[in-house]
């Protein structure tokens, strides 16, 4: 099932806006989504960097399962955004349609 996101467009001499509805194509989706995964990738050893800095700074153990368990909870909450990567491209693709 292919991507979509609805998005406002203004009418001129209308008060509401008519909403479009855009799809992303199937490579378009899987563009998007090989540059998610390369992202969560970085993220993630990003987030392993991180908390075996913070577990250092605080003087603690450095058990690979409490590490890994900071580096998890830092990835969840920096990936938490994983549709960002669809619905700029759709944005995008909005925006050029309807020459915004």
């Amino acid at each position: 099932m292919a991507f979509s996101k609805t998005f406002p467009r203004t009418v001129k001499g209308s008060n509401y806006p008519v909403w479009e509805e855009i799809y992303l194509t199937d490579e378009e989706e899987k563009e998007e989504d090989l540059k998610s995964r390369k992202e969560n990738i970085r993220l993630l050893q990003e987030s392993i960097e991180d908390a075996k800095g913070i577990m250092k700074r605080k003087g603690l153990k450095e058990f690979q399962t409490d590490m890994i368990n900071i580096s998890l909870a830092l990835f969840e909450k920096r990936a938490s955004h994983s549709v960002y990567w669809k619905e700029n491209r759709a944005k995008k693709k909005f925006d050029k349609k309807f020459s915004l």
